[in-house]
């Protein structure tokens, strides 16, 4: 695994996507110090569409398709993806190699006047491009004008920045700001009670083809913990039947003495109907995590999720 031929890892062209791809490169070059690697920038459908909202483009794998028809190819043999991006089901051959331990999964407000949720003045301009954010920022401020924005980190940070600009503040993942060593643009950290992230969110995603010889270059990089939180998160919106454009959060972790609880929420576009459901994971285990979200997703259409997804989409 570590003779002369390159390993070659597929990524966004984006800042961020190109920090999260040295970032896996560092962790397995730390592993297997004779790596040799090469990196690929490949553009997806979603970075090319940028004047539509998100939900509006349609198709799952907006972030992910290209890199992972790389992959069949045979042109790349890793890719580092967002773990919130990549849809639930797997693509046939291809496997989550690896999730390294996840960074902090809270959302966060950027307001070029400091404004928390609570000072934000009355019909304010919010922006985010994802219904799930907007969904409950309604729930907490009805009052809220959400628009859409669109772009890298960057450029979503000087939208909200600008002082002729549209907005009063934005939302967006306090991992890529810190990521990209912008958190001195927060104005506030969003608690779980005000907004629960996205699945996944906070977390990488390393895929490869369903190779021995991947798994075992990436056995090293792999963060049990965080992978069990994870699965139980995206099973809990395999089992809404959801994806990464609709209103559900989800957000698992471990207590001191290692028992999990598994979090989940649905809201209506409007923000005026809000379902939160809680489960204990059995045990600290995948299969065990794929339990726990999916009869979570269950309790939360028996409340009705299923009418405010269907709303939504």
């Amino acid at each position: 695994m570590t003779g002369v031929k390159p390993i070659w890892l597929g990524t966004r062209g984006s800042e961020l996507a190109r920090w999260q791809t040295d970032y896996v490169l560092n962790l397995l070059k730390t592993a297997w110090p004779n790596l040799i690697a090469e990196v690929e920038v490949i553009s997806t459908h979603g970075d090319r569409v940028l004047d539509t909202p998100l939900p509006l483009v349609g198709g799952k794998g907006l972030f992910t398709a290209e890199l992972e028809t790389a992959l069949r190819s045979g042109e790349i043999d890793l890719a580092v993806h967002s773990l919130k991006d990549l849809p639930t089901e797997s693509p046939e051959g291809l496997t989550v190699g690896a999730i390294p331990i996840r960074t902090n999964p809270t959302d966060v407000l950027v307001s070029r006047n400091n404004h928390t949720l609570e000072t934000l003045p009355t019909r304010a301009t919010v922006g985010t491009s994802s219904h799930r954010r907007a969904a409950q920022l309604l729930h907490l401020r009805p009052d809220i004008q959400v628009i859409d924005i669109r772009g890298n980190v960057d450029t979503r940070v000087r939208k909200a920045l600008d002082p002729n600009g549209s907005y009063d503040a934005i939302l967006l993942a306090y991992a890529g700001l810190e990521r990209l060593g912008r958190l001195d643009m927060v104005s506030e950290v969003l608690g779980f009670e005000n907004m629960l992230p996205a699945p996944g969110q906070g977390a990488l995603a390393v895929q490869c083809r369903r190779e021995t010889a991947s798994l075992d270059l990436l056995a090293p990089i792999h963060n049990g913990q965080t992978a069990v939180a994870v699965t139980a998160e995206r099973a809990f919106l395999a089992g809404l039947g959801g994806g990464c454009t609709v209103p559900v959060g989800a957000y698992a972790s471990a207590d001191d003495s290692g028992v999990f609880r598994l979090r989940g929420r649905v809201t209506s576009m409007d923000g005026r109907q809000q379902i939160d459901v809680s489960a204990i994971l059995e045990e600290a285990s995948m299969e065990a995590a794929v339990r726990a979200g999916t009869e979570l997703a269950q309790q939360a259409l028996q409340q009705g999720a299923n009418v405010l997804l269907e709303a939504a989409q």
